[in-house]
């Protein structure tokens, strides 16, 4: 529940959401394909019931919803929302992060590529509605009614 101080701010509503490890790891999961529960628990090595919390959580939220399965079977399959799919840039914004500043060179990773090109995905930045890039410093917070 967030405090009154906070209640303003979109970072700190979103970390409500988002701000969970597994949960960002299953929304992970699910941009690369992963559909259902026996996926995310086998790929993620996750207890069952932290699992289903955080599913239950992103099915809340509406970044998932439940579908029947696509190959017909009676099993049920966690897709992603549009509001789901909207996360994708803070995940690779995190990925490029870990990948500048947590590997070591020569330490194996993972890569994230344009699949129609093959080549790596370009670093993502903040940019002015003109297109100049920004930094923290040109950037200021302001209260606004939506």
């Amino acid at each position: 529940m967030l405090d009154p101080q906070n209640n303003q701010c979109p970072v700190a509503r979103a970390l409500e959401v988002i701000g969970d490890r597994w949960a960002l790891m299953i929304l992970r999961d699910a941009f690369d394909g992963l559909r259902r529960f026996s996926e995310f628990q086998k790929n993620l090595g996750l207890a069952k019931n932290i699992l289903a919390s955080r599913l239950k959580l992103l099915l809340e939220s509406e970044l998932l919803q439940l579908q029947p399965a696509s190959d017909g079977s009676a099993y049920k399959e966690y897709v992603l929302t549009e509001k789901g799919r909207s996360v994708f840039p803070i995940v690779v914004g995190m990925r490029q992060w870990g990948e500048r500043y947590l590997f070591e060179a020569g330490e194996v990773r993972s890569q994230l590529v344009d699949s129609a090109q093959g080549q790596p995905v370009e670093v993502l930045q903040v940019r002015a509605k003109d297109g100049r890039a920004l930094a923290p410093g040109d950037c200021l917070r302001r209260t606004v009614r939506h």
